[in-house]
């Protein structure tokens, strides 16, 4: 078709290039610009080597179990920065060693994501465990507080009636607790901590699994805490990294048994975690010093980096990922 008047055409080619141009130099100015979040709030960008302290860190011991209060520096769960969205509104939640650490921030991040949640502890941990049970409630949900030791098989099968009928029903079962305790060599591991070992971080999961799964319906999940030590363990750490090992493959065995029931069962596999078990007998003074050093970050991490895993694998939407262990390791590790 023959142009009319070739200069206007030349002028619409040449306008609707500079408008093109001008929309392509917009585009890019706006993906520089940090994106706001639901309540319009710019999200700056955070150096993750300067995000939280770094070695040396000060020399310190406590009794085990350890409690977080007590820690120089005191350890981030999340609980001025996690913003929940309503992504486990309606759930119910147990978490075992929900009062410090990675259950600490779990438990946190489950309720301000709407979920009601039960957490067990030692005894001895009341003080982070009250902490705990206030900042959930903070959050208007439901939280209650099951002390108990978890090598009791009896105990293990009381904390999930006691949260099946406080929550009102469970459908997230979260495997934290464990017990670490550093010895220089196998000739120092005596049978009866052998068996504290075992029975905290393997017989305890066993235990609870088997008591909850009658009460676990199609959608539910299962969250255990594994760590680095299940594919480079230390040799100060004998007995702990043969349990995170046996933590992954239980994971993964689980996993295809239930996954026919609508189960998902995952793993969450850290690196060097800046929390109780340390400062309680989990590394020598000389270790915790250099704590986290050793990292691509050249830190440590804090429970509440971790938070967001935990609130994924328990999310509807991670809804094909099971038998699976995420890692969260500083650029260390192998998960």
């Amino acid at each position: 078709m023959k142009t009319e008047n070739p200069d206007a055409a030349r002028r619409l080619l040449v306008g609707g290039l500079a408008t093109g141009l001008v929309a392509a130099i917009d585009g890019a100015a706006s993906a520089q610009t940090p994106a706001s979040n639901a309540t319009g709030t710019i999200m700056p960008l955070e150096d993750p080597t300067k995000k939280y302290p770094r070695p040396p860190f000060q020399r310190q011991q406590q009794e085990w179990p350890g409690l977080a209060g007590k820690m120089n520096p005191p350890p981030d769960h999340g609980e001025k920065t996690y913003k929940g969205s309503g992504r486990l509104a309606g759930r119910k939640a147990l978490i075992t060693g929900g009062d410090s650490g990675m259950g600490r921030a779990a438990a946190i991040a489950y309720a301000r994501e709407g979920a009601d949640v039960a957490i067990n502890y030692f005894p001895t941990e009341e003080p982070d465990a009250r902490d705990v049970i206030a900042l959930m409630k903070e959050a208007g949900r439901k939280a209650i507080a099951i002390p108990g030791d978890l090598r009791d098989e009896a105990f293990c099968q009381r904390l999930v009636d006691e949260a099946v009928r406080g929550l009102g029903g469970l459908d997230i079962v979260v495997s934290n607790a464990g017990r670490q305790q550093t010895r220089q060599s196998i000739l120092d591991i005596s049978t009866e901590d052998f068996d504290a070992t075992m029975k905290t971080n393997i017989y305890a999961p066993f235990w609870i699994i088997k008591a909850a799964l009658p009460h676990l319906q199609p959608g539910s999940v299962i969250i255990g805490t594994a760590s680095e030590q299940a594919y480079d363990p230390s040799p100060d750490l004998y007995d702990y990294a043969q349990t995170k090992a046996a933590t992954m493959n239980y994971v993964k065995s689980l996993a295809k048994q239930l996954a026919p029931k609508g189960i998902r069962v995952n793993a969450v596999a850290p690196g060097p975690i800046w929390t109780p078990l340390q400062v309680s007998g989990g590394a020598t003074q000389e270790k915790l010093e250099k704590f986290g050093g050793m990292t691509s970050l050249g830190r440590p991490g804090q429970p509440g980096e971790l938070a967001s895993i935990y609130v994924q694998l328990a999310a509807a939407d991670a809804s094909f990922a099971t038998g699976q262990v995420y890692g969260s390791a500083g650029g260390t590790g192998q998960p």
